[in-house]
């Protein structure tokens, strides 16, 4: 079996795994590349998706960056069924239609730009209508099933307990005689997470691709992380501000809504304090959470059998139109604003932001990955302003970052999955992760549990033989991007402010002897490098 990494190589989106099997081609997931300008040119390497040629597409989950190039390979030739659980299909429906229009817009934007300065227009990654072409051929799987896409490839689909719907699949295969397994985790979620079930156990497997997001770390417990959100919230309800909550439409805004409504049965949401679910994706989302009540688990089915559905609240608001969505800021009182998108790089949020980012008495709360490049990254980090639509914007308000609601299992979590397999020769490929905490992570299962560990490149291909060592084909000067160095100093003023009188203070003092020189000189470089790191 070969394998080629289109995606989610040392980076978290675009996750794509094409393989090639006894005259089969076939993919594991089409996502799409989010992060700075540099990895989002890689949604337009359309030769190597080559979609006529692709026989059928496995979908983990609904997640964009899982799912959003599917459009992009039916525009291009691709008729073949895309399969996914009942859930995911649904929701993949409303995700790409709006996709789709998301493209379309921002092609007219960019174009518009491009005519007033005589350069030429682009084309949009692909549009609504390849979006529409694209729901037909998605074909709905149950969990713990068999069924075979194709002769002598055997697929199964496993509960991952990341969203509603999602999935880690099982391929069995016969290779050169030999009976062979992969597992694809797709994004691993967590135990006693709110809504999903806990993610089923792997059994065997002869390897193991497995995300990789919080590989270097663990998240807070449930309910320190219900406490830091109604610390945020009794915050600004006291000096009358604005909660700000970026967060992805699926799931996410779902499982906050759920952490209002245990709030608001301890007694910890004020009652005078509006909730607004301010994103027509995750309102369409929310009714198809409900659509499936199957998929929940029993703490979520036991609120529902009482009466008590975790996401209803007497103050929670949809807002769809765009007038309802303006006037939340109007107002002048306090609220709690759940927008997307999760990392405020496009959506109604980057309005919420330029509204309230700049006021002390605000908050802006993170509950989610923020991918490198993204506003919401750059406000982790500690910027003291971002550029939201051509306006540099002060970061004023109180930044908080709250882990434990994030949908990715953490280190101890994956190791805990990990578990099941100890006793079984496993060679493991870290997928959906960062460098830096994907060879953290290797080096724990190594030490742990004795496994092959690869951390594979963008477009990599990589042979799976079993009973031999992995011996990756990879061509580096694709495989890493080029320094952005115009996107790594956006947005970083501060820090190159402090450079500069670092280097203005040597330049003054010209009087010191050549060996004090050279070591200022070597501190500013070693300075260098960790403003390089934390960007």
């Amino acid at each position: 079996m070969k394998v080629t990494f289109l995606g989610a190589a040392r980076t978290v989106s675009g996750s794509c795994y094409i393989l090639e099997h006894e005259g089969k081609r076939f993919a594991v997931d089409c996502g799409m590349h989010q992060g700075n300008a540099e990895i989002e040119t890689r949604n337009e390497n359309y030769q190597a998706y080559d979609a006529k040629n692709i026989d059928f597409v496995l979908v983990t989950h609904a997640h964009i960056d899982h799912s959003g190039l599917l459009p992009a390979l039916v525009s291009r030739g691709y008729k073949n069924p895309i399969y996914c659980t009942a859930p995911t299909r649904d929701l993949l429906e409303i995700m790409l239609l709006d996709s789709g229009h998301i493209q379309e817009m921002e092609a007219e934007w960019e174009n518009e730009r491009a005519k007033r300065k005589g350069q030429q227009v682009v084309s949009p990654l692909y549009t609504t209508s390849d979006a529409e072409r694209t729901i037909p051929l998605l074909a709905t799987v149950e969990y713990g099933k068999s069924f075979e896409p194709v002769p002598g490839i055997k697929v199964r689909y496993c509960d991952a307990g990341h969203i509603l719907g999602s999935a880690f699949i099982e391929l069995e295969y016969y290779q050169d005689g030999k009976p062979t397994k992969i597992v694809f985790s797709g994004d691993l979620g967590r135990p006693e997470q709110l809504i999903v079930q806990d993610p089923e156990e792997v059994e065997r497997t002869d390897y193991l691709f497995l995300e990789s997001t919080y590989g270097s770390r663990n998240h807070k417990d449930a309910e320190n992380s219900l406490n830091d959100l109604a610390e945020a919230i009794k915050y600004c309800h006291q000096n009358k501000g604005k909660v700000v909550i970026p967060a992805f439409a699926v799931e996410r805004s779902q499982q906050i809504i759920y952490s209002l409504f245990l709030l608001r049965k301890q007694g910890k949401l004020p009652e005078d304090m509006p909730i607004y679910l301010d994103s027509p994706l995750a309102i369409r989302a929310t009714e198809i959470f409900r659509k499936h009540p199957e998929f929940f688990d029993k703490e979520t089915q036991a609120f529902i059998n009482k009466g008590e559905h975790p996401l209803d609240l007497p103050n929670l608001h949809f807002t769809e139109s765009r007038e309802q969505s303006q006037a939340i800021n109007e107002r002048h009182e306090s609220a709690i604003i759940i927008s997307a998108s999760g990392m405020a790089n496009a959506g109604r949020i980057k309005h919420h932001l330029r509204h309230n980012l700049w006021k002390p008495n605000c908050c802006v709360v993170f509950v989610g990955w923020q991918g490198v490049g993204t506003p919401g990254r750059k406000i982790v980090n500690g910027a003291r302003k971002v550029r939201i639509f051509g306006e540099d914007v002060a970061v004023k308000a109180k930044v908080v970052t709250i882990n434990g609601f994030s949908g990715h299992a953490g280190q101890a979590e994956m190791l805990e999955w990990l578990e099941t397999l100890r006793n079984t020769p496993v060679k493991i490929v870290l997928v959906h992760g960062e460098a830096e905490g994907q060879k953290v992570f290797a080096d724990v299962i190594r030490e742990r549990f004795g496994f092959d560990v690869h951390i594979p490149e963008y477009m990599e291909e990589l042979e799976l033989e079993p009973g031999k060592d992995f011996e990756p084909v990879v061509d580096m000067a694709v495989a890493r991007p080029r320094v952005d160095w115009d996107f790594l100093l956006r947005d970083s003023d501060h820090l190159l402010e402090e450079l500069k009188a670092r280097i203005t203070s040597i330049q003054e003092r010209a009087w010191v002897d050549q060996v004090e020189a050279r070591d200022r000189l070597l501190d500013l470089n070693r300075s260098l490098s960790e403003f390089i790191s934390e960007l």
